[in-house]
């Protein structure tokens, strides 16, 4: 007879442990474009995208000071903004879940963006830049 080794505590489902959607680690350069009290203008600051899913994603920011709780992320060379509500602030790292899940097609590009960057970064001579064309 095999012994039962776990507790009741390991059936209790938590937030903590599940994820909806897989992350993709991608530390792409970004912008946070929040809009200023009584819509009087809209701020814009640097972050970097560290890891992304289709319902959210962490944020490195320099400073969270004076940066509300709603805003919208536009991610360098895309031109679609993502609507994001805050989860979590811990020192320069933000966690936010996106207003609206975004579509796979979105999420394929902002992956898959990094990993062709990297591909032309390396590209240095002339022969090489002649048969990408």
């Amino acid at each position: 007879m095999q012994r039962e080794t776990s507790t009741h505590l390991s059936t209790i489902t938590s937030e903590m442990y599940e994820r909806k959607w897989e992350r993709f680690y991608v530390k792409r350069p970004a912008r946070l474009i929040s809009v200023k009290p009584c819509l009087s203008g809209t701020t814009t600051r640097s972050c970097q995208v560290v890891d992304i899913s289709r319902g959210g994603a962490a944020l490195e920011v320099t400073s969270t000071t004076g940066l509300s709780s709603h805003y919208y992320i536009q991610i360098v060379g895309l031109g679609e903004r993502i609507g994001a509500a805050e989860v979590y602030r811990n020192a320069s790292r933000i966690g936010v879940k996106f207003i609206a899940p975004i579509s796979e097609a979105l999420l394929h590009q902002i992956v898959r963006a990094d990993f062709l960057l990297g591909e032309k970064a390396q590209v240095t001579s002339p022969l090489s830049a002649a048969r990408l064309r």
